[in-house]
Parts: C-alpha cells; sequence; structure tokens
C-alpha cells in the first residue's frame, strides 16, 4: 500500500483534493426531484387558484354598465337618466373597493378592472354626455373642453395607479374623477330638471368642464375620508345630521347633490392655500423616491 502511494503521489493528492472539492450536503434545502420522488410542497400559499372575485368585480361591472348607460341615455337625449347613471355609477365604484377589503378578496385583476371602469364611467362617460348636451355647439371650443376633461381623468387614474404605493391615505392629490363626473353631471342634471337652456348655458358648461378635468391633474390635495373609522362610536347629532341630508337629498337630488361636489372641489383649494400658509408641503405623493429632482412634482 505504501509502495502504492510513494509511487503514485500524485494521484493521492488528486484524490485528496477531489474528496475535499465535493459539495457537502445542505440539510435546509429539499431534497432533490431528479432521482427521487417529486417534492410536494404542503404550504397553502403556493397553491393559491387562480381565478378572480365574483363579489367585488361584480360590483366593478355594474358600475360599468351604468357608465355605459349614461352615454346610451345620452345618444338618446334622455340627458336626466344619463345623470342619474352616473350618480349610480358613483355609488357602486364606491362600494366595490370596501366590500373586496371586507371580505378579503383584494387582487391586482380587481385593481385594474376598477380603473378601466372609472375611466369610462368617469371619464369618457362625463365628456361625451356634456358635449352632446351643450359644448357641441361652440364647435371647436366645445369638443376641446370635452377632450380635456376625458385626458385629465385618463392622467388621473394612471398617476394614482402607479403613485399606489406612496399616496397619504388621508388626501387625494388632484380632484378623484368620481368627483369630477359629479360636478359635470350634477351642472347638466339641474339644468335639464329645471328646463334652462341657452348659449349662456353652453358657456358654463365649458368653464365648468375645463375646471373638473385641469383639477383632476393638479397638485391640490383633496381629503380622502379613508381615515374615517365605521366601527367607532359617534354622538348622537351625528346620526341626525346624515338624516337630515338624506332627506334633502330625497327632496331636491340635483341641486343638493351639485351643491355637495361644488363645495368638495373648493374645500380642495382651501386645504392647499392653508398649506400654503403654514409652511406645510402641498405635495401629498411623490413618482420617485430615488431622484431628488423629481420630489414633489407630481
Amino acid at each position: 500500500m505504501s509502495r502504492n502511494v510513494a509511487r503514485f503521489p500524485q494521484q493521492g493528492m488528486l484524490a485528496e483534493q477531489s474528496a475535499d472539492s465535493r459539495p457537502t450536503a445542505d440539510m435546509t434545502q429539499p431534497p432533490s426531484t431528479e432521482s427521487g420522488p417529486p417534492f410536494h410542497d404542503d404550504d397553502p400559499s403556493h397553491r393559491r387558484r387562480r381565478g378572480i372575485y365574483l363579489l367585488p368585480n361584480s360590483f366593478t361591472a355594474a358600475a360599468l354598465f351604468a357608465g355605459f348607460y349614461a352615454i346610451v341615455m345620452a345618444m338618446s337625449g334622455r340627458y336626466d337618466s344619463a345623470a342619474t347613471a352616473i350618480f349610480a355609477a358613483m355609488v357602486l365604484d364606491s362600494l366595490d373597493g370596501r366590500v373586496a377589503r371586507m371580505t378579503n378578496t383584494q387582487s391586482e385583476f380587481g385593481a385594474q378592472f376598477d380603473s378601466l371602469a372609472d375611466m369610462v364611467s368617469f371619464g369618457a362617460a362625463p365628456a361625451l354626455i356634456i358635449y352632446e348636451w351643450s359644448l357641441r355647439g361652440l364647435g371647436k371650443l366645445g369638443w376641446l373642453a370635452a377632450f380635456v376633461y376625458c385626458a385629465g381623468a385618463a392622467l388621473r387614474l394612471a398617476r394614482f395607479n402607479t403613485n399606489v404605493g406612496v399616496v397619504d391615505k388621508r388626501y387625494f392629490q388632484g380632484l378623484p374623477s368620481p368627483a369630477a363626473a359629479a360636478l359635470v353631471a350634477g351642472f347638466l342634471w339641474i339644468m335639464t330638471d329645471s328646463g334652462v337652456q341657452g348659449a349662456h348655458v353652453a358657456w358654463v358648461s365649458f368653464v365648468l368642464t375645463l375646471f373638473a378635468g385641469l383639477t383632476m391633474v393638479t397638485n391640490v390635495p383633496f381629503y380622502s375620508f379613508k381615515d374615517v373609522s365605521l366601527r367607532r362610536s359617534v354622538p348622537f347629532i351625528t346620526i341626525f345630521l346624515i338624516v337630515l341630508l338624506i332627506g334633502l337629498i330625497a327632496y331636491q337630488p340635483p341641486l343638493v347633490l351639485f351643491g355637495m361636489f361644488v363645495g368638495y372641489a373648493v374645500s380642495g383649494y382651501v386645504l392647499y392655500v392653508w398649506h400654503r400658509l403654514k409652511g406645510r408641503p402641498v405635495s401629498m405623493i411623490a413618482t420617485s423616491v430615488e431622484e431628488p429632482d423629481e420630489r414633489g412634482l407630481h
């Protein structure tokens, strides 16, 4: 034995090196599946079913239908029904997210579906309705105002989706698209309900449509009401005020709803001026947190 080792010293060294260079088995890794039976993962999170959640996406689909229905009603000349459908879409849109959170059925599909439905119900539909009702008579200025509103809604939704990870939940940056749609549809509803028409109404529609479209893409902060907890107890007077508000809406739906959203649209600018006077930041969202030059510009 010693002669063999002495005669072939290099072979002995190679054998020792090959033995040292062999990888040791990692006991923390699962056994290899090349030569043995397949490895089965019993973790339930790895066996998640592919599909979509029915309940929240049903509300989103209903909101999408309401927006499409509003367009059809406007094409038929039934503008009051079109405005009512926009407000119905707002109610349904506010429910799908809450239902998803309550039932723990949030999904990326639902978020994208909701954005596309919002673009139809609160972007394209109000622009087409207000154009057919009054802006058509202004020629190029009319369809230009409608396009500014539609583009503002698209940009607003795109910015919201990209900034969802760094957003301050208490505020929206820019007027939310449902509130902008409520301004346009509410004004149309008031005018058709009272039977007021004329060239002056077209110019008011022009200014209001531009205001809603541009406010959606501004830096103005609007309170989101997302920090309001429905599980907390409230004073008795709060319930009385809610009942009073419901009664007022039932008595004069167009006037009360339009007044509420006009006040909400103005509140953002009041909050903007207040933050400026107090020296507080007015930008609630930063698209980029790595490039300092882009902070606060969105």
